[in-house]
């Protein structure tokens, strides 16, 4: 079966899905001041600067149209189907993107290629920075959302609720999260507050949320009785991530962090450290030196950190998916998830946008995989009925072929 065809039976059950649940397509606030983008499946090509009057409007052409993919943007602007320069931009929501391509994970090695441009040389896991075979610097990626790593982000984005609520004062209800479709969390606030921050306003949330340019000395580290874990911003954060470092570190893991000769030493003395820190706060104790405990800090503060996409937040005039509007890249929807229940939240089930039926395909390479209640794979090479959701998951992967009929 050819791309095309292949492409024809995606853009088909896409239209299926938005001709029965257009009615869940809710648009972002302010609907008309916003502008909204639209990729096409077969054409690859992306519609820009369209707006619209009323969210019946809006739901109409995503029928007629079909998109692969349905943007909007963060901006609010007088003209939104103006051209860049002629838009007048009124403002902007807070926007993180919280991707499983910025955490490290050990998973990524077992189910993600690259493929060098420039020559053709292969890998798994993330692409690095120069090919080592021809020197080039341009690679075609291919990642794959896995529980582990799809879990990984999660967890950064329960960090980063937390930082909003306890370190800028935001309510949950102020806050919306949405898992993507694919491989993150998006995390959106919409309140008039933040609406006119500039460029260099946000880069300072980023700063702080990321842990850039902290000083240890200005959080308590090094003066009296040093920071306790109860304290209020970085330097609560330090000293919480201090003691979780001492709690479950490794002799290994000690010496990748370059401790040496202060490893035997902290470990023997660890459960008075921890006793003393969890009391008192005490800092430089139990003769490990001021040099190995800023190790030990660096390192708690990359823990504590959130990673998120860095360029999404400082950008005032980014494109997010819009809810309930389907991911090219899975077939999945993007939903909004409520802040209170994203310890339990399942995408692999709660995004699932497609039920019932049976789809004939030629899977080329795919791991292992879990949709809904039921596992599928490994596959290589193999021919196979499978429901569905499944099958469009990995249609739209890339990983599969239709089957021809007999």
């Amino acid at each position: 079966m050819s791309k095309i065809q292949t492409k024809d039976f995606i853009k088909e059950k896409f239209a299926e899905y938005y001709r029965l649940n257009s009615a869940i397509i809710s648009p972002p606030s302010s609907l008309i001041n916003r502008e909204f983008a639209f990729f096409l499946l077969k054409e690859r090509i992306m519609i820009r600067h369209k707006g619209f009057k009323d969210t019946e409007e809006l739901r109409t052409l995503i029928k007629t149209m079909t998109p692969s993919d349905v943007y909007y943007s963060s901006a609010y602007y007088e003209n939104p189907e103006a051209t860049m320069d002629a838009k007048e931009w009124l403002g902007a929501d807070l926007v993180f993107d919280i991707d499983a391509d910025h955490i490290p994970t050990s998973c990524d090695k077992q189910h993600d290629t690259w493929t060098c441009n420039k020559c053709g040389a292969v890998g798994r896991g993330a692409h690095p920075e120069e090919c080592q075979t021809c020197k080039g610097q341009k690679f075609e990626a291919k990642s794959w959302p896995c529980e582990k790593c799809i879990e990984s982000a999660k967890r950064e984005a329960i960090k980063l609720v937390d930082f909003l609520i306890n370190d800028f004062g935001l309510s949950s209800q102020e806050i919306i999260l949405a898992f993507s479709g694919h491989r993150g969390y998006h995390v959106h606030v919409e309140e008039e507050v933040v609406q006119t921050l500039d460029q260099l306003a946000r880069k300072e949330i980023v700063d702080y949320v990321v842990g850039i340019g902290l000083e240890p000395e200005f959080h308590g580290l090094g003066i009296g009785g040093g920071p306790r874990l109860k304290d209020l911003g970085w330097k609560g954060r330090i000293a919480e991530g201090i003691y979780e470092f001492l709690l479950n570190t490794t002799p290994e893991q000690l010496n990748e962090l370059g401790l040496k000769r202060s490893i035997s030493s902290l470990l023997d003395q660890r459960k008075k450290i921890l006793e003393s820190w969890k009391k008192r706060g005490l800092w430089r104790i139990y003769d490990i030196g001021p040099k190995n405990w800023e190790k030990i800090v660096q390192k708690s503060i990359e823990n504590q950190s959130v990673k998120i996409d860095t360029v999404v937040t400082t950008d005032i005039h980014r494109l997010i998916r819009l809810t309930n509007t389907l991911h090219g890249k899975t077939g999945m929807k993007k939903i909004h998830v409520l802040v209170n229940d994203i310890e339990c939240f399942d995408p692999w089930k709660s995004a699932l946008a497609f039920k019932g039926g049976s789809v004939k395909l030629i899977v080329l390479e795919a791991p292992e995989f879990r949709l809904g209640d039921d596992r599928y794979g490994p596959y290589q090479n193999r021919e196979i009925a499978l429901p569905t959701a499944p099958a469009l998951f990995l249609l739209c992967k890339g990983a599969a072929q239709l089957k021809e009929e007999d």
